[in-house]
Protein backbone atom coordinates (compact mmCIF):
# COMPACT_ATOMS: atom_id res chain seq x y z
CA UNK A 1 0.00 0.00 0.00
CA UNK A 2 1.32 3.71 -0.86
CA UNK A 3 1.87 6.25 1.39
CA UNK A 4 -0.34 9.26 1.26
CA UNK A 5 1.32 12.16 -0.54
CA UNK A 6 2.84 14.67 1.32
CA UNK A 7 0.90 17.91 1.83
CA UNK A 8 2.65 20.97 -0.20
CA UNK A 9 4.51 23.58 2.05
CA UNK A 10 2.91 26.34 3.15
CA UNK A 11 4.41 29.44 3.47
CA UNK A 12 3.42 33.57 3.75
CA UNK A 13 4.98 36.29 1.58
CA UNK A 14 5.70 39.43 3.13
CA UNK A 15 6.11 42.21 -0.06
CA UNK A 16 4.11 43.25 -2.85
CA UNK A 17 6.70 44.01 -5.26
CA UNK A 18 8.42 42.57 -8.34
CA UNK A 19 10.28 40.09 -6.76
CA UNK A 20 7.22 39.07 -4.67
CA UNK A 21 5.49 37.48 -8.06
CA UNK A 22 8.64 35.00 -8.74
CA UNK A 23 7.58 33.32 -5.56
CA UNK A 24 3.69 33.48 -6.51
CA UNK A 25 4.57 31.94 -9.62
CA UNK A 26 6.40 29.27 -8.56
CA UNK A 27 3.68 28.15 -5.89
CA UNK A 28 1.06 28.41 -9.10
CA UNK A 29 3.03 26.27 -10.97
CA UNK A 30 3.60 23.51 -8.31
CA UNK A 31 0.52 23.40 -6.47
CA UNK A 32 1.67 19.77 -4.85
CA UNK A 33 4.74 20.75 -3.49
CA UNK A 34 4.20 25.01 -2.32
CA UNK A 35 1.04 26.77 -1.00
CA UNK A 36 1.44 30.07 -0.44
CA UNK A 37 -0.84 30.80 2.76
CA UNK A 38 -1.48 34.21 2.89
CA UNK A 39 0.26 37.99 2.26
CA UNK A 40 1.22 41.09 4.06
CA UNK A 41 0.94 44.15 2.47
CA UNK A 42 0.18 47.56 4.48
CA UNK A 43 -1.65 49.17 1.29
CA UNK A 44 -5.37 47.64 1.17
CA UNK A 45 -5.74 48.51 -2.23
CA UNK A 46 -2.75 45.86 -2.82
CA UNK A 47 -4.33 43.55 -0.87
CA UNK A 48 -7.36 43.29 -2.84
CA UNK A 49 -5.62 43.20 -5.94
CA UNK A 50 -3.17 40.77 -5.29
CA UNK A 51 -6.28 38.61 -3.39
CA UNK A 52 -8.19 38.84 -6.48
CA UNK A 53 -5.22 38.22 -8.72
CA UNK A 54 -3.79 35.76 -7.13
CA UNK A 55 -6.66 33.86 -4.93
CA UNK A 56 -4.18 34.10 -1.45
CA UNK A 57 -5.86 35.73 1.36
CA UNK A 58 -3.62 39.22 2.48
CA UNK A 59 -3.34 40.61 5.69
CA UNK A 60 -1.58 44.47 6.73
CA UNK A 61 1.04 43.18 9.04
CA UNK A 62 2.81 39.77 9.83
CA UNK A 63 1.72 38.90 13.03
CA UNK A 64 -1.78 39.39 11.53
CA UNK A 65 -0.41 36.49 8.58
CA UNK A 66 1.11 34.48 10.99
CA UNK A 67 -1.32 34.24 13.78
CA UNK A 68 -3.82 33.49 10.76
CA UNK A 69 -2.47 31.27 8.81
CA UNK A 70 0.73 29.31 10.70
CA UNK A 71 2.61 28.94 8.00
CA UNK A 72 6.05 26.76 8.18
CA UNK A 73 7.73 30.14 7.38
CA UNK A 74 7.74 33.63 5.79
CA UNK A 75 9.47 34.70 2.64
CA UNK A 76 10.51 38.42 3.52
CA UNK A 77 10.30 40.42 0.36
CA UNK A 78 10.82 43.93 0.93
CA UNK A 79 13.28 46.88 0.04
CA UNK A 80 16.74 46.40 1.70
CA UNK A 81 15.98 49.29 3.94
CA UNK A 82 12.53 47.85 5.18
CA UNK A 83 13.89 44.45 5.71
CA UNK A 84 15.88 44.62 8.95
CA UNK A 85 12.75 45.57 10.28
CA UNK A 86 10.06 43.33 8.87
CA UNK A 87 12.55 40.34 9.47
CA UNK A 88 12.48 41.40 13.24
CA UNK A 89 8.73 41.19 13.40
CA UNK A 90 8.41 37.93 11.71
CA UNK A 91 10.86 36.39 14.34
CA UNK A 92 8.87 37.95 16.87
CA UNK A 93 5.84 36.78 15.89
CA UNK A 94 7.42 33.02 16.07
CA UNK A 95 8.08 32.17 12.58
CA UNK A 96 11.16 31.48 10.41
CA UNK A 97 12.54 33.70 7.86
CA UNK A 98 13.52 33.20 4.06
CA UNK A 99 14.62 36.97 3.17
CA UNK A 100 15.35 38.14 0.01
CA UNK A 101 18.92 39.59 -0.79
CA UNK A 102 20.46 41.95 0.62
CA UNK A 103 18.65 41.46 4.17
CA UNK A 104 19.99 44.76 5.16
CA UNK A 105 21.47 47.87 3.57
CA UNK A 106 24.73 48.48 5.05
CA UNK A 107 26.96 46.24 8.27
CA UNK A 108 25.40 48.24 10.61
CA UNK A 109 22.33 47.47 9.40
CA UNK A 110 23.36 43.43 9.43
CA UNK A 111 24.90 42.96 12.65
CA UNK A 112 21.29 43.17 14.43
CA UNK A 113 20.20 40.82 12.66
CA UNK A 114 22.98 38.30 13.70
CA UNK A 115 22.07 39.60 17.34
CA UNK A 116 18.76 37.48 16.36
CA UNK A 117 19.89 34.36 15.03
CA UNK A 118 22.24 34.26 17.84
CA UNK A 119 19.04 34.07 20.15
CA UNK A 120 17.71 31.32 18.22
CA UNK A 121 15.92 33.06 15.63
CA UNK A 122 16.15 31.31 12.27
CA UNK A 123 17.06 33.21 9.57
CA UNK A 124 17.95 31.98 6.13
CA UNK A 125 18.47 33.90 2.81
CA UNK A 126 17.15 33.91 -0.62
CA UNK A 127 20.42 33.94 -3.10
CA UNK A 128 19.22 31.78 -5.33
CA UNK A 129 21.89 32.10 -8.10
CA UNK A 130 24.38 29.09 -7.23
CA UNK A 131 21.06 27.04 -8.00
CA UNK A 132 20.17 28.15 -11.29
CA UNK A 133 20.90 24.75 -13.55
CA UNK A 134 23.87 26.34 -15.47
CA UNK A 135 25.41 27.80 -12.91
CA UNK A 136 25.28 25.10 -10.32
CA UNK A 137 26.32 22.79 -13.05
CA UNK A 138 29.49 25.39 -13.44
CA UNK A 139 29.85 25.35 -9.51
CA UNK A 140 29.87 21.20 -9.40
CA UNK A 141 32.56 20.52 -12.04
CA UNK A 142 34.76 23.76 -10.34
CA UNK A 143 34.69 21.46 -7.09
CA UNK A 144 34.89 18.31 -8.40
CA UNK A 145 38.90 18.29 -8.74
CA UNK A 146 38.22 17.99 -12.64
CA UNK A 147 39.80 21.18 -12.72
CA UNK A 148 42.87 20.37 -10.33
CA UNK A 149 43.18 23.27 -7.81
CA UNK A 150 40.81 26.22 -9.11
CA UNK A 151 42.55 29.74 -9.04
CA UNK A 152 40.86 31.76 -10.43
CA UNK A 153 36.68 32.69 -11.49
CA UNK A 154 36.02 35.39 -13.64
CA UNK A 155 32.01 36.22 -13.09
CA UNK A 156 30.08 38.06 -15.92
CA UNK A 157 26.45 36.71 -15.33
CA UNK A 158 24.77 38.35 -11.92
CA UNK A 159 25.53 42.11 -10.11
CA UNK A 160 26.62 42.70 -6.70
CA UNK A 161 26.66 40.05 -3.83
CA UNK A 162 25.04 37.80 -6.43
CA UNK A 163 28.34 37.93 -8.18
CA UNK A 164 30.26 37.67 -5.06
CA UNK A 165 28.38 34.93 -4.31
CA UNK A 166 29.15 32.79 -7.05
CA UNK A 167 32.65 33.89 -7.19
CA UNK A 168 33.54 32.62 -3.85
CA UNK A 169 31.40 29.10 -4.78
CA UNK A 170 33.12 28.82 -7.85
CA UNK A 171 36.91 29.42 -5.72
CA UNK A 172 35.59 27.80 -3.03
CA UNK A 173 36.27 30.69 -0.56
CA UNK A 174 34.41 30.91 3.05
CA UNK A 175 35.27 34.31 5.07
CA UNK A 176 38.79 34.75 3.91
CA UNK A 177 39.93 38.31 3.67
CA UNK A 178 40.49 39.63 0.17
CA UNK A 179 42.15 42.56 -1.40
CA UNK A 180 40.05 44.68 -4.06
CA UNK A 181 40.52 46.79 -6.72
CA UNK A 182 37.91 48.16 -8.62
CA UNK A 183 36.48 50.61 -11.55
CA UNK A 184 33.56 51.80 -12.94
CA UNK A 185 33.40 53.44 -16.39
CA UNK A 186 30.73 54.45 -18.93
CA UNK A 187 29.94 53.28 -22.20
CA UNK A 188 27.01 54.25 -24.62
CA UNK A 189 24.43 51.20 -25.50
CA UNK A 190 21.69 50.62 -27.96
CA UNK A 191 18.45 50.55 -25.34
CA UNK A 192 17.35 46.75 -25.00
CA UNK A 193 14.31 45.54 -22.87
CA UNK A 194 13.33 46.45 -19.26
CA UNK A 195 11.03 45.20 -16.77
CA UNK A 196 8.16 46.85 -18.60
CA UNK A 197 9.06 44.77 -21.85
CA UNK A 198 10.66 45.60 -25.64
CA UNK A 199 11.93 48.94 -26.42
CA UNK A 200 9.59 51.02 -28.48
CA UNK A 201 12.38 53.18 -30.45
CA UNK A 202 15.78 53.06 -31.32
CA UNK A 203 17.61 54.98 -28.23
CA UNK A 204 21.23 55.35 -26.81
CA UNK A 205 21.26 54.59 -23.18
CA UNK A 206 24.58 55.09 -20.67
CA UNK A 207 25.72 51.93 -19.24
CA UNK A 208 28.08 51.68 -16.32
CA UNK A 209 30.81 48.86 -16.37
CA UNK A 210 32.45 47.94 -12.82
CA UNK A 211 35.58 45.43 -13.10
CA UNK A 212 36.74 44.40 -9.49
CA UNK A 213 39.46 42.32 -8.80
CA UNK A 214 39.37 40.37 -5.63
CA UNK A 215 42.78 38.54 -4.76
CA UNK A 216 41.78 36.21 -1.75
CA UNK A 217 45.87 35.14 -2.08
CA UNK A 218 46.50 32.76 -3.88
CA UNK A 219 42.79 32.54 -5.54
CA UNK A 220 41.40 35.75 -7.88
CA UNK A 221 37.75 36.39 -8.38
CA UNK A 222 37.76 38.92 -11.15
CA UNK A 223 33.74 40.68 -10.89
CA UNK A 224 32.63 42.11 -14.31
CA UNK A 225 29.25 43.38 -14.32
CA UNK A 226 27.14 46.08 -16.83
CA UNK A 227 23.87 47.83 -15.71
CA UNK A 228 22.30 46.69 -18.51
CA UNK A 229 23.44 42.77 -18.73
CA UNK A 230 20.38 40.83 -16.99
CA UNK A 231 18.37 42.17 -19.94
CA UNK A 232 20.56 43.13 -22.82
CA UNK A 233 19.83 41.54 -26.12
CA UNK A 234 23.68 41.93 -26.84
CA UNK A 235 25.40 41.79 -23.65
CA UNK A 236 26.44 38.20 -22.73
CA UNK A 237 26.44 36.83 -19.36
CA UNK A 238 30.30 34.38 -19.01
CA UNK A 239 31.95 32.18 -16.41
CA UNK A 240 35.82 31.18 -16.81
CA UNK A 241 37.24 29.33 -14.03
CA UNK A 242 40.25 28.18 -14.26
CA UNK A 243 42.72 25.48 -12.26
CA UNK A 244 45.65 23.54 -12.53
CA UNK A 245 44.37 21.22 -14.83
CA UNK A 246 41.19 22.31 -16.55
CA UNK A 247 39.04 25.26 -16.86
CA UNK A 248 34.89 25.92 -17.39
CA UNK A 249 34.83 28.92 -20.43
CA UNK A 250 30.64 29.07 -20.35
CA UNK A 251 29.46 25.91 -21.94
CA UNK A 252 32.85 24.55 -22.57
CA UNK A 253 35.20 22.09 -20.49
CA UNK A 254 38.33 21.36 -20.94
CA UNK A 255 40.71 19.02 -18.59
CA UNK A 256 43.43 16.64 -18.45
CA UNK A 257 42.78 13.08 -18.18
CA UNK A 258 46.36 12.72 -17.55
CA UNK A 259 49.37 15.13 -18.68
CA UNK A 260 49.53 14.26 -21.90
CA UNK A 261 45.44 13.29 -22.63
CA UNK A 262 43.70 16.75 -22.89
CA UNK A 263 39.99 16.14 -22.99
CA UNK A 264 36.86 18.49 -23.86
CA UNK A 265 33.37 18.44 -23.88
CA UNK A 266 30.29 20.73 -23.41
CA UNK A 267 27.51 21.31 -20.98
CA UNK A 268 24.49 20.96 -23.09
CA UNK A 269 20.64 21.59 -22.14
CA UNK A 270 18.83 18.47 -23.02
CA UNK A 271 14.67 20.13 -23.25
CA UNK A 272 11.55 18.49 -23.71
CA UNK A 273 9.55 19.45 -26.12
CA UNK A 274 11.90 20.13 -29.14
CA UNK A 275 12.53 18.57 -32.61
CA UNK A 276 9.01 17.23 -32.54
CA UNK A 277 9.00 15.62 -29.01
CA UNK A 278 5.56 15.34 -27.65
CA UNK A 279 6.26 15.43 -23.58
CA UNK A 280 5.69 19.38 -23.60
CA UNK A 281 8.36 21.76 -23.09
CA UNK A 282 10.24 22.36 -19.72
CA UNK A 283 14.51 21.76 -19.15
CA UNK A 284 15.15 18.11 -18.36
CA UNK A 285 18.38 18.92 -17.44
CA UNK A 286 22.05 19.57 -18.30
CA UNK A 287 24.79 17.03 -19.38
CA UNK A 288 28.02 17.08 -20.06
CA UNK A 289 29.72 13.67 -22.15
CA UNK A 290 27.83 11.03 -20.83
CA UNK A 291 27.16 12.48 -17.29
CA UNK A 292 24.58 14.45 -16.02
CA UNK A 293 25.39 17.49 -14.39
CA UNK A 294 21.84 18.78 -13.25
CA UNK A 295 18.40 16.98 -13.09
CA UNK A 296 15.10 19.31 -13.22
CA UNK A 297 13.42 18.14 -10.16
CA UNK A 298 10.42 20.16 -11.09
CA UNK A 299 9.77 18.55 -14.51
CA UNK A 300 7.27 18.79 -16.25
CA UNK A 301 6.92 22.10 -14.50
CA UNK A 302 7.30 25.03 -16.75
CA UNK A 303 9.58 27.02 -14.86
CA UNK A 304 12.05 29.81 -16.18
CA UNK A 305 15.98 28.75 -14.76
CA UNK A 306 15.60 31.21 -11.88
CA UNK A 307 12.18 29.86 -11.08
CA UNK A 308 13.90 26.41 -10.68
CA UNK A 309 16.39 28.30 -8.44
CA UNK A 310 13.83 29.39 -6.20
CA UNK A 311 11.50 26.37 -6.14
CA UNK A 312 15.09 24.64 -4.38
CA UNK A 313 15.07 27.39 -2.19
CA UNK A 314 11.62 27.07 -0.91
CA UNK A 315 11.90 22.95 -0.40
CA UNK A 316 15.33 23.54 1.04
CA UNK A 317 13.74 26.30 3.95
CA UNK A 318 11.08 23.86 4.39
CA UNK A 319 13.40 21.16 5.39
CA UNK A 320 15.70 23.52 7.24
CA UNK A 321 12.63 24.45 9.44
CA UNK A 322 11.96 20.69 9.46
CA UNK A 323 15.32 20.63 11.33
CA UNK A 324 17.30 20.25 8.13
CA UNK A 325 20.82 21.96 7.34
CA UNK A 326 20.94 25.34 6.60
CA UNK A 327 19.74 27.26 2.99
CA UNK A 328 22.05 30.22 2.74
CA UNK A 329 23.21 31.32 5.93
CA UNK A 330 22.60 34.70 7.06
CA UNK A 331 26.88 34.84 7.75
CA UNK A 332 27.13 34.02 4.38
CA UNK A 333 24.89 36.61 2.62
CA UNK A 334 26.56 39.24 4.78
CA UNK A 335 29.94 38.47 3.91
CA UNK A 336 28.90 38.78 -0.01
CA UNK A 337 27.19 41.60 0.78
CA UNK A 338 30.11 43.26 2.54
CA UNK A 339 32.36 42.18 -0.24
CA UNK A 340 30.27 44.11 -2.53
CA UNK A 341 30.40 47.39 -0.62
CA UNK A 342 33.87 47.26 -0.26
CA UNK A 343 34.02 46.61 -4.30
CA UNK A 344 31.61 49.53 -4.19
CA UNK A 345 34.07 51.71 -2.27
CA UNK A 346 37.23 50.36 -4.22
CA UNK A 347 35.48 51.53 -7.62
CA UNK A 348 34.28 55.13 -6.32
CA UNK A 349 37.42 56.09 -4.63
CA UNK A 350 39.77 54.76 -7.03
CA UNK A 351 41.88 53.39 -3.85
CA UNK A 352 42.26 49.83 -2.98
CA UNK A 353 40.51 48.02 0.25
CA UNK A 354 41.64 45.48 2.22
CA UNK A 355 38.77 43.49 3.84
CA UNK A 356 38.86 42.86 7.69
CA UNK A 357 37.38 39.77 9.21
CA UNK A 358 33.62 40.75 10.18
CA UNK A 359 31.49 39.38 13.40
CA UNK A 360 29.39 36.78 11.39
CA UNK A 361 32.56 35.25 10.09
CA UNK A 362 32.68 32.51 13.02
Amino acid sequence: MSSPAAAPVSFGVVGSGWRTNFFLRVAQALPDRFRVSGLSTRNPDTGRRISAEWGIPTYRNVQELVQAQQPAFVVVSVPRDAAPGVITEAVRAGTAVLTETPPAADVPGLLPLHDLVAGGARIQVAEQYHLQPLLAAQIALASSGRLGEVTSAQVSTAHDYHGISLIRRLLGIGFEDAHIRATDFQAPITAGPTRLGEPESDQLRTETRTLAQLDFGGRVGIYDWTSEEYYSWIRSRSVLVRGSRGEIRDTELKYLQDFRTPLSTTIRRVNAGENGNLQGYYLKGLVAGESWLYRNPYAPARLHDDELALATLLERMAAYVDGGPEVYSLAEASQDHYLQLMVRQAASTGEPVQTTRQPWAS
